[in-house]
Order: structure tokens, then C-alpha cells, then sequence
């Protein structure tokens, strides 16, 4: 592992301690019943709370499977996986705030992020 590839491990890091502490503050400082935006709010920050946490851990998955050998692109990956993640976790905690949350929807969205990052993760 390059010093590049560990300070990006400590960045991610930093920023997810930071996201989670926001985070935190938003949950204990305010109600989503109150203002209705202030849950939509909460569900982004949260869903990129988890998509920060998740870079670091698929780069680090990525890079044992590749016996610890960082190739090109999997920062990239890493990140665009992160992002899923991030966008996955919003959209159900918005969906669960206004009350229309069922298990086929959970079902179908998990599937469809999975089906498009194997379309992006396929190597030509």
C-alpha cells in the first residue's frame, strides 16, 4: 500500500467520523415530524454518512482480494460503489419518512443497484 493509498484510507475516515458526528447532532437537536424537510435533510446525511464509510471499506476489499495490489481504477470504483451506497440508504430513509416503505421496494432497489454496478464493473 502507497502513501497515496493510505492517506486516501485516513481521509475517508476523517471525513465519515466528521459525517457521523453531524449526523448525530441532527438526530438529537431536531424532530422530522416538526419540519418536514428536516428528514429529508436527516436521510441525506445520513445516506452519505454511509456512502463515506464504504469507500474505505470496498477499496480495502478490492485491494486484499487483489493481493495487496492497488491497481488503476479502484479508487474510482471504490468511490462510485460508495456512492451507490450513499444514494440507496437516502432514497429508503426518505421513503421510510414518508411512510411508504415496503419490502418489494426495498427488494427492487437493492437488486437494481447491484444489476447497474455489475454493468459498471464489467472488465472489457
Amino acid at each position: 500500500m502507497e502513501l497515496r493509498d493510505r492517506a486516501g484510507n485516513y481521509l475517508f475516515v476523517i471525513a465519515s467520523i466528521a459525517t457521523w458526528a453531524m449526523v448525530f447532532m441532527l438526530v438529537t437537536t431536531t424532530y422530522p415530524r416538526e419540519n418536514p424537510t428536516n428528514g429529508l435533510v436527516g436521510a441525506g446525511l445520513i445516506g452519505f454518512a454511509c456512502g463515506v464509510t464504504a469507500v474505505p471499506l470496498f477499496w480495502l476489499a478490492v485491494f486484499g482480494r487483489h493481493r495487496r495490489i492497488a491497481f488503476r481504477g479502484d479508487w474510482s470504483r471504490a468511490i462510485r460503489r460508495g456512492a451507490w451506497v450513499a444514494l440507496a440508504v437516502a432514497f429508503l430513509i426518505a421513503l421510510r419518512i414518508q411512510g411508504v416503505l415496503s419490502l418489494p421496494i426495498v427488494v427492487f432497489v437493492v437488486a437494481l443497484v447491484v444489476l447497474a454496478e455489475i454493468t459498471l464493473s464489467v472488465e472489457r
